[in-house]
């Protein structure tokens, strides 16, 4: 079956098996270093309140996303052909999920742990994950132009 008889439903269901194919362990490996290195240099400041967590835990999160989405776009392993073809066909796509996870989670980090309200708390979550999408559907499209040639 052709990608474009496929419905929004199996492409929805296609993306977010793609976006688990990552080195989900190396990015909570790197995601844990950049967020336990922000806590370190908040701390070394003096500034001592729950607020100053929501920082690193927002540092954390982006790059735990970011190194398990690009990851994954860059892998080339071919243990699930199907899965890949429609990733590398649809790059934008396949960092969607990636995407909402972290503006999800970095909002309620920003939320129950800063000092933001709720719509404070969408705004300052909602950048990371539009720069996330930005650089992963980048990455995808120049993988998938890279490969056509």
């Amino acid at each position: 079956m052709a990608h474009d008889e496929m419905s929004r439903r199996e492409n929805r269901q296609l993306a977010a098996a793609s976006a688990t194919v990552g080195p989900w362990r190396t990015a909570a490996g790197v995601g844990a270093v950049v967020g336990a290195t922000a806590l370190g240099i908040g701390a070394i400041s003096g500034h001592w309140s729950l607020g100053m967590l929501a920082g690193p835990a927002g540092w954390a999160l982006f790059f735990f996303f970011l190194v398990g989405t690009v990851g994954g776009q860059l892998r080339r392993d071919t243990s699930e052909r199907r899965l890949r073809r429609w990733a590398n066909d649809h790059p934008w796509q396949s960092a969607l999920p990636a995407a909402g996870g972290l503006l999800v989670l970095d909002m309620l980090a920003q939320l129950l742990l800063g000092d933001a309200g709720l719509f404070g708390a969408f705004f300052l979550a909602l950048l990371p994950a539009g720069i996330l999408l930005a650089v992963a559907g980048i990455v995808g499209s120049v993988k998938q132009a890279r490969t056509k040639d």
